[in-house]
């Protein structure tokens, strides 16, 4: 179904004046104010940006942040849908709502006209996060429905999707969901993709090729209540990879909330048990940095790591709930409520 853009909002707040397509990948420090709140970022370059957030907003920059447009899509019934998860190709940008019906998205024309491409009617329906290991493949991942995780995948660039089958899953346990909280539950890597998940049980699940096949891994993070384990994860490369979560009610518990791996996912180990930074909601690589500088961002702060995540600071004073990088790494760029901001890696 083709979806015309019904409206358009300005950002407000403290961006620097325009600068040319030269001056952005300096990456000058500015925030920008929305009328949304983002936990959906995705950057695909030093220049292109994109978000989604509450009340059907969905918005780009092309220009690393010198103009943006932010358009609303509503749902056939009239209502405005909230999305949580993003991804951007070479061909097309995707968004998918959360919650019944969930329905995705998908735009050729940078935003200019949306087309529906897959619906999905249930009263448990909730996804929780999108990625793409190319401009063909892609998968999104949500809560469990009928006794295993709800996983669709693309193969033609995002035109169909397909969900998959029960029998094609780990089972999920009882009270396993995961938190749409950073579009950060999904990490791609060549073939491989891992997901994690939260909730009274929290596991690592793992497909080596694209989602055909499946294994599931246990974790040594806290689980056991409805807001606790595994929030997000980043694999910097199919080898070495970090996850990252908590207690969302007792924030400061820092003694199972982050993982590392070193195997490809085949074996966890706690991070710094009892010691570091407690929850947070998104994890990242800084790229270009050998997997040494790490951020993690939540409402406690901002957390950085410059060792592999042997030592940690904290920037308090601000609160995200999600993190991107620019592929050089030198541009970070934060997303939560009301608020997206770009500033240098190494401010």
């Amino acid at each position: 179904m083709r979806f015309q853009l019904i409206a358009m909002a300005l950002f407000a707040g403290c961006a620097s004046p325009k600068q040319d397509a030269e001056v952005v990948p300096e990456c000058s420090e500015s925030t920008w104010e929305t009328n949304t709140s983002v936990r959906a970022l995705e950057v695909v370059s030093e220049q292109e940006i994109w978000y989604a957030g509450a009340q059907g907003a969905v918005g780009s920059t092309m220009d690393g942040g010198a103009t943006w447009r932010q358009d609303t899509l509503r749902l056939t019934n009239g209502t405005f849908p909230a999305f949580r998860s993003i991804a951007v190709t070479g061909k097309a940008a995707h968004v998918l709502t959360i919650s019944n019906p969930a329905v995705l998205f998908r735009s050729t024309d940078a935003g200019a006209h949306w087309d529906s491409v897959y619906t999905e009617h249930h009263p448990d329906v909730f996804y929780d996060s999108m990625a793409f290991w190319d401009d063909q493949e892609g998968i999104a991942m949500g809560d469990a429905i009928g006794g295993c995780l709800s996983i669709i995948l693309t193969r033609d660039g995002g035109v169909t999707w397909n969900k998959l089958s029960c029998e094609a899953l780990p089972a999920a346990l009882e009270g396993e969901a995961a938190f749409a909280a950073s579009n950060g539950n999904i990490a791609v890597s060549d073939s491989a993709v891992w997901i994690v998940t939260g909730g009274k049980a929290s596991r690592v699940f793992y497909s080596e090729n694209r989602g055909r096949n499946w294994e599931v891994m246990d974790v040594p993070v806290v689980q056991g209540g409805a807001m606790t384990g595994l929030f997000s994860l980043d694999m910097w490369d199919e080898a070495h990879g970090i996850a990252w979560g908590g207690d969302w009610e007792t924030m400061s518990d820092n003694e199972a909330n982050k993982i590392f791996t070193h195997d490809g996912g085949a074996h966890w180990e706690s991070l710094l048990p009892g010691a570091g930074p407690g929850y947070s909601s998104s994890v990242r690589f800084v790229p270009n940095t050998d997997g040494q500088d790490i951020w993690a961002v939540g409402i406690p702060g901002i957390h950085k790591s410059q060792d592999g995540g042997q030592t940690w600071t904290t920037e308090r004073d601000s609160s995200f709930y999600t993190v991107r990088f620019t592929p050089s790494g030198k541009c970070v760029w934060l997303a939560g409520k009301g608020i997206i901001s770009r500033r240098p890696v190494n401010s």
